[in-house]
């Protein structure tokens, strides 16, 4: 494999220089022609009454930057509505991850395709490849060509390029990419810690604002399980985000293990665990069980998860070596990126709890302080406050950065740790959420698209100003402010 990549060595000196920065723009252009010659300009072909029938039952409309998906019936027929309704963004999407495939590894989407074919593919539970086969019809009949093994690999897209790809490029002799991403900020609360002693729980995204965007709100109605409403990315069958609320009563979020090394490729993908859980489990160890279960280290994170019927929270630390599980009805739990249990940390993770500099270490602080200050008070409010804050403790004043909650990457000089790659990167948070019992109990939550502050991001601009991320023209996206929306399942507008 390392003697394959050799064709990559083009040429010395200035000459090598420009020979390569021709072939790097060249594979953005082709690869940006790709996907926007597959986004269709209208409907193609004519719809079979049998699936004209299908996308009655299902529905799209947009708001406030987010895209409602309401679809419903066997696994085929909720992955054709999928496919279908939203076959321009899922083409867009996948057109992105071959680009930040290619800038990540040098290598081409059919290398990663071949691996996942194998590595992933034969791990995927029957009703998650008929919804994903549906998916390839619904594309087809919307003007988009896919396929079963590239919708698998883009599903498995995080587990793939943050944990099994480190791992693959280290046995090629080579020296592995950066670890997994220390990215969201999420807590759970019950009891006396909230203002009606019933369940809060908030959590908001921060990735890199290149990646495909996670602005679809999901309210899917499977034939079997439970219903789910979840936030989520065009063509995936489970989260990403992990931000869900399921008619068990079951609300959850994650936050990704920082310092995580480990991937165990005969493990089941972490996708496909997620998906089951959510849509089979009836309460939190039955979640966590599923969860547990072929557990191969992919997407590591800790999962913040409550009952509303109960009133119940807990805390997964789902590592690879250790995982840690506590349950309890009265207190809270908090995520920053930094392992809480000590095994987790010690034996997982390379993670330095005491340093301060770093964002998940910096938030973990910050939480605390919110939770003591709030305690008895905390509601879907000052939850929505709490995703939007700019305190930096490691300054010890408010200051949007690398180290707030609501993180701005992009505004900041002074970062520490493995990720982001260098300062002002343009990564941080994507978007806001919060639900409370009552909410949840009506399967309903409140989201803001954008940054959870509310702050606006103009790419040009932002590009203009750093130019060391011009080959992300033509990928990076510019984010209006946005308010903050209620989303109900089954609502129609």
């Amino acid at each position: 494999m390392v003697a394959s990549m050799n064709h990559h060595d083009v040429g010395t000196g200035r000459t090598g220089n420009r020979i390569a920065e021709l072939a790097r723009r060249a594979v953005v252009v082709v690869s940006l022609l790709i996907f926007v010659a597959a986004v269709p300009s209208a409907r193609a072909g004519e719809l079979s009454a049998e699936q004209q029938a299908c996308l009655r039952k299902a529905q799209r409309h947009e708001k406030n930057g987010w895209i409602y998906l309401h679809i419903e019936g066997a696994p085929r027929d909720r992955g054709f509505q999928h496919g279908y309704l939203l076959a321009k963004e899922i083409a867009e999407d996948l057109g992105v991850t071959r680009i930040l495939w290619h800038h990540d590894s040098a290598l081409d989407w059919p290398w990663l395709l071949d691996h996942s074919r194998q590595l992933i593919e034969p791990k995927v539970d029957a009703e998650g490849l008929a919804e994903i086969d549906g998916m390839v019809e619904g594309l087809k009949a919307a003007g988009v060509t896919s396929s079963r093994s590239e919708l698998v690999a883009y599903n498995a897209w995080i587990e793939l390029d943050w944990y099994w790809w480190p791992q693959a490029k280290k046995a090629m002799g080579s020296a592995p990419p950066p670890g997994p991403r220390q990215s969201c900020s999420s807590f759970i609360a019950t009891g006396s810690m909230t203002a009606d002693g019933g369940v809060v729980l908030g959590h908001n995204t921060m990735d890199d604002y290149q990646d495909p965007w996670c602005n679809v709100i999901l309210d899917e109605v499977p034939e079997h399980g439970h219903r789910i409403l979840m936030q989520t990315a065009p063509g995936l069958l489970h989260s990403g985000t992990d931000f869900f609320i399921t008619d068990a009563g079951l609300v959850g979020s994650e936050t990704t293990i920082g310092g995580f090394d480990g991937y165990e490729t005969n493990g089941i993908p972490e996708f496909v665990r997620m998906r089951r859980a959510t849509q089979d489990a009836a309460n939190i160890d039955e979640w966590c069980a599923i969860m547990k279960r072929g557990n191969n280290g992919g997407y590591a994170n800790a999962w913040l998860l409550g009952d509303v019927n109960s009133g119940e929270i807990a805390r997964l630390e789902l590592g690879l070596k250790h995982i840690a599980f506590e349950k309890k009805r009265d207190g809270y739990f908090i995520g920053s990126n930094i392992a809480e249990d000590l095994k987790v940390l010690r034996f997982d993770t390379d993670a330095n709890e005491n340093d301060v500099r770093l964002s998940s270490v910096a938030r973990r602080v910050r939480w605390k302080q919110l939770m003591t200050r709030n305690a008895g008070k905390i509601d879907v409010p000052l939850g929505e406050r709490f995703e939007a804050d700019h305190y930096d403790a490691f300054y010890n004043r408010t200051r949007p950065g690398a180290r707030s909650l609501c993180g701005h990457f992009e505004l900041d000089r002074d970062v520490w740790g493995s990720w982001p790659s260098g300062p002002y990167y343009p990564t941080g948070t994507l978007d806001g959420k919060v639900v409370d019992t009552k909410m949840a109990k009506q399967m309903s939550f409140a989201a803001r698209w954008g940054a959870a502050c509310g702050q606006a991001f103009d790419a040009d601009q932002f590009l203009a100003e750093h130019a060391q991320f011009d080959w992300m023209k033509g990928i990076l996206k510019s984010r209006p402010a946005e308010p903050w929306t209620v989303f109900r399942a089954g609502e129609t507008r």
